[in-house]
């Protein structure tokens, strides 16, 4: 019969929970180094290539004879191929300089590197990846996804008055925080669609929108309800941006920009503002998701508006014509043919707002 365990001594807890977290850190570090020390390795076998065929005349041929005689070498070991030779040899070529790619590329995985060689030309495109990389954590599959869909085109592009309604960091932040266009390929939605079928086609995929939306939104909810005046109104979609310490205001139209759009939102952050909005909060901002826009009109509505609004479009997925989807197996159909399972949806960006003090249901606006 096993004896009882001892109580443990005031602070063992603690002290228990602090160990276990400073072992994970180690362990990341232990990774970290070791990733570096390969995507190093891997560089300086690409850049010797390299200098020996330019100096020395060598031939394409020689990394094929090189990658056998490494294999022979070192079976174990799956990196030394002769595409993996290329692949390094066309690394060193893209960072010529040691250092940086110690700070930068050397800080993700070789296959982030791999993705990043292959789908992206421009050599500052490729920096802005590898470091989005690092700052955000991405997996592999989710780095392709921002590259194909031209993340770094679309990064800080929305139309917005964030400089005259923002102070100067705030205003950065923010803008560097919204895109133009917003991808939503992930969504097929007949022409005519009207905003309810394309909030319910976001609810129904809001990790891809999450992750669209990037890093630090966290959903707070749908059709939010608010009461101003005794009379109630409803948000489309309410979040809460961890980064910017702000709510942020979604409203969809599945129309063009409209002037009058930028009076309701105005109308919506006020509200917001005064009904949930947090002292320690950042302002409130809006963005309103259309369409199309005309810049010259979207920017006369934006001019006068005290509060930060956002006017960014969207694409979506082109839609089959009738007769063609008539003829194409359904997604169950294929399933039960090809019986693979169901690839695993990218993990949801963001957390769970704070709670906030206060109630949203209000019969007029606080003085």
């Amino acid at each position: 019969m096993d004896r009882p365990r001892a109580l443990p001594a005031e602070g063992y807890e603690d002290f228990l929970q602090d160990l276990k977290q400073r072992i994970r850190h180690a362990q990341i570090r232990a990774g970290l180094a070791v990733n570096r020390e390969l995507v190093l390795l891997y560089w300086r076998i690409g850049r010797d290539i390299l200098e020996r065929q330019e100096r020395s005349g060598w031939g394409a041929k020689v990394i094929e004879r090189l990658a056998a005689d490494l294999h022979r070498e070192f079976p174990e070991m799956k990196g030394f191929s002769r595409t993996n030779l290329l692949y390094m040899r066309a690394f060193a070529e893209a960072w010529p300089e040691e250092q940086f790619v110690q700070q930068v590329v050397g800080q993700i995985p070789w296959g982030h590197n791999v993705r990043i060689l292959d789908a992206v030309k421009d050599p500052g495109e490729r920096e802005w990846y590898a470091r989005a990389a690092i700052q955000y954590g991405w997996s592999r599959n989710v780095l392709v996804l921002q590259i194909e869909s031209g993340l770094y085109r679309r990064q800080g592009k929305a139309l917005t008055n964030f400089t005259q309604t923002l102070p100067e960091p705030q205003s950065d932040l923010a803008r560097q925080v919204l895109k133009d266009p917003y991808n939503f390929d992930f969504l097929t939605l007949a022409e005519g669609a009207r905003e309810k079928e394309l909030e319910a086609g976001l609810l129904e995929h809001v990790r891809k929108f999450l992750l669209e939306l990037g890093v630090g939104f966290a959903f707070v909810g749908s059709q939010y309800p608010l009461e101003v005046g005794g009379e109630d109104f409803k948000i489309d979609l309410l979040f809460y941006h961890l980064k910017l310490r702000c709510y942020v205001v979604i409203d969809l139209k599945m129309k063009p920009f409209k002037p009058e759009y930028a009076g309701k939102m105005n109308f919506y952050l006020s509200a917001v503002d005064d009904l949930l909005r947090h002292p320690d909060d950042q302002p409130s901002i809006g963005i309103i998701l259309c369409k199309s826009k005309n810049a010259v009109v979207a920017e006369y509505a934006l001019r006068d508006t005290k509060k930060p609004i956002s006017i960014s479009g969207f694409r979506l997925a082109e839609s089959l014509p009738a007769t063609l989807q008539a003829s194409l197996p359904t997604i169950k159909e294929l399933e039960d043919e090809l019986k693979t399972p169901e690839p695993k949806e990218v993990e949801r960006q963001g957390h769970q707002p704070p709670e906030r003090p206060g109630n949203q249901k209000a019969v007029a606006p606080r003085k």
